[in-house]
C-alpha cells in the first residue's frame, strides 16, 4: 500500500499536488464547522448553529468548488456552486443582524 501510495505521488505534477493541498485543506474547513457546533450544541445543552459555522462553510465550500474546478467535475462543482450560495446568504443575514443590533431595529439571538 505505502508502495502504491508513493508511486501515485511521484506520478503527480506539483501543480496537482498543490490542489491535492487544497482540497484536503477545504474538506478540514467542513470538519471545523460541524465540530464547532457540535460543541456549541454540547455547552448549550440544545441545538446551535454558531456564527462561525457559516464561515467555515463558506471558505470550505469556496475553496472545494475551486478544486473541483480545477478538476474539472460538473457535478462537484454543482454541488459546492449551490452550497456557496446558501452559506453566502445565510452570511448576510448574520451581518444584517448585527448591523441592526448596532442601530437598536433587532432582538439580540439566543445563539
Amino acid at each position: 500500500m505505502l508502495e502504491r501510495a508513493a508511486a501515485w505521488f511521484q506520478g503527480q505534477s506539483t501543480t496537482d499536488l498543490v490542489w491535492v493541498g487544497i482540497g484536503f485543506f477545504a474538506q478540514l474547513m467542513f470538519t471545523m464547522r460541524f465540530v464547532l457546533q457540535w460543541i456549541a450544541s454540547e455547552k448549550a445543552r440544545r441545538s446551535v448553529v454558531p456564527e462561525v459555522f457559516w464561515y467555515f462553510s463558506l471558505a470550505g465550500g469556496a475553496l472545494l468548488f475551486a478544486y473541483a474546478f480545477y478538476r474539472f467535475d460538473p457535478v462537484f462543482m454543482l454541488g459546492q456552486g449551490m452550497g456557496l450560495v446558501i452559506y453566502a446568504r445565510n452570511v448576510y443575514f448574520v451581518w444584517t443582524h448585527k448591523k441592526s443590533l448596532g442601530q437598536g431595529d433587532a432582538v439580540p439571538s439566543k445563539s
